[in-house]
């Protein structure tokens, strides 16, 4: 350390913190997948989709590699990201460790790119606001419930560094 700066700042957050972030990101990613994205009326006719219908319907119209890149970036990768990390910090909060940790950390940790939420949901937007001049758009409890998963998901990422979690691996979980 010639220059006396500071390479890495520990980050203040608990375990408890990250846990209670991947517990509310579970209920968002649930409540996400459970309800409508949103319905459109045109001429007294509604048609409502859910996150898994919306790729469905790229798949049946023949977008099959797009409804398959929708379907694990909106849904796989964050449920993997959440488990595992659930998986991981439960036992570390009760001083133990869970099989095979470090490998699935080292995966969620190269997996973090590939979770765009926040891709999805600009693109969710834009999609809306331009079908808005042909049809009544209305918004569904997913479409809320999967942007607040997007900010749960970016405080989860945050107070999980990598740096982080090995302080937690090498404390005991404190």
């Amino acid at each position: 350390m010639r220059c006396r700066a500071e390479l890495y700042r520990t980050n203040s957050a608990s375990i408890d913190t990250a846990i209670a972030w991947a517990a509310s990101a579970l209920v968002l990613l649930l409540l996400s997948n459970a309800y409508p994205l949103v319905a459109l009326q045109l001429n007294g006719s509604v048609r409502a989709t859910t996150l898994v219908g919306a790729a469905i319907g790229l798949y049946n119209q023949g977008y099959a590699p797009v409804a398959a890149l929708v379907l694990v970036t909106t849904l796989l990768v964050p449920l993997f990201q959440i488990s595992g990390l659930l998986y991981v910090l439960v036992p570390l909060r009760a001083n133990r460790r869970a099989p095979g940790q470090n490998e699935l950390f080292r995966a969620l940790t190269h997996l973090r790119p590939w979770a765009m939420s926040e891709v999805f949901m600009l693109g969710a937007l834009v999609a809306l606001v331009k079908l808005s001049a042909l049809a009544e758009v209305i918004p569904g409890v997913s479409l809320f419930s999967y942007g607040a998963l997007m900010l749960a998901l970016s405080a989860l990422t945050s107070v999980t560094p990598t740096e982080q979690f090995w302080r937690w691996v090498d404390g005991g979980g404190q």
